[in-house]
């Protein structure tokens, strides 16, 4: 793993304001670093770490993977600290054309690229001595979540559990673009596929269930703003569609959390996941009148009672690592 640089002081806002990265971390009683991480195809990744402060051992390891048009370095990385604080190593990083990582804004070719992009750099954590016999979960949200639930399939014993948020096995058909559009857009990404024109609703808006933390979403300096790609939305269409019939093929411990009123994501794939998947071990919680973003959108007893579910699914599972190791 390369060597990450103590998080300095800015002058650049943040989701909670201005007090500066080092400063605030400082308050939450957290650890925190950033640095870059060169895939082997050689794609400049910007990656984040958020760690306990304690001089004991972390309980467990966190691989965390954020979502369509989204980074690493705004609310996404609330739950990070959160997680942190309540004893778990954290490490997560910008997918390829989102955040501060290289390549066109918003524009993911190839979603096995990108699998193999997470695999490489939560591998080089895995080599850390430091976290030697420590239990490793994945975490994603919506997209992050198809990737994380691709990473195990691609991996199937390397990691020991994965906490999938709201994710993206399948897109809406509340935002899906109707037909005869889909095959038209199909047919143009063939020889544009770069081109950002995909008619679709704000998912920003359809995402947050608490008005007044819109504007905070829509502060993030490096968020995707623009119409979804072409080559995108058909990856991303592939991607949910190998997924949707592959579900039996999940093995991984895992905990699917949703909101029953997500037309981002369809909490009914979710469903679908939790019954048709092979793994001995799995949760689902669907949240009755929850939205897609259950970890920052949602009012704040309602995201205590996500990360409630969340922590004790993690702690069941490092009990367990534990005792065994």
């Amino acid at each position: 793993m390369e060597q990450e640089n103590p998080v300095r002081h800015e002058t650049e806002v943040h989701f909670w304001g201005n007090t500066p990265e080092d400063e605030y971390y400082k308050q939450q009683g957290i650890k925190a670093s950033r640095s870059s991480y060169t895939s082997p195809r050689g794609l400049s990744l910007f990656t984040r770490s958020w760690l306990p402060v304690s001089t004991d051992p972390p309980l467990g390891v966190m691989c965390m993977v954020h979502g369509y048009g989204n980074d690493i370095s705004w609310t996404f990385q609330s739950t990070a600290i959160f997680l942190a604080q309540m004893g778990f190593a954290c490490f997560g990083l910008d997918i390829e054309g989102h955040g501060k990582s290289q390549g066109l804004k918003g524009f993911v070719p190839n979603v096995d690229l990108v699998v193999q992009d997470c695999l490489s750099f939560f591998d080089s954590i895995k080599n850390d001595t430091q976290f030697n016999g420590l239990p490793f979960f994945l975490y994603g949200e919506s997209m992050g979540g198809a990737i994380c639930l691709m990473i195990h399939l691609a991996s199937p014993k390397g990691f020991d559990g994965a906490v999938l948020v709201a994710p993206m096995c399948k897109i809406s058909d509340n935002i899906k673009p109707r037909w005869p559009i889909p095959d038209i857009l199909l047919f143009v990404a063939k020889f544009m596929p770069t081109l950002a024109i995909v008619p679709a609703a704000s998912i920003l808006h359809k995402s947050i269930k608490v008005e007044s933390k819109v504007p905070i979403a829509e502060m993030n300096p490096v968020r995707y703003r623009g119409k979804p790609r072409l080559g995108t939305v058909v990856e991303l269409l592939r991607v949910t569609d190998c997924l949707s019939q592959n579900l039996r093929s999940v093995t991984i411990p895992f905990i699917v959390l949703h909101g029953s009123m997500d037309v981002v994501t369809d909490p009914k794939v979710s469903e679908s996941l939790y019954e048709e998947a092979s793994s001995e071990d799995k949760t689902i919680k669907i949240y009755d009148g929850m939205l897609h973003s259950l970890l920052f959108g949602e009012t704040d007893e309602n995201i205590e009672i996500v990360r409630h579910d969340i922590l004790s699914w993690l702690n069941g599972r490092c009990r367990h690592e534990n005792v065994e190791n």
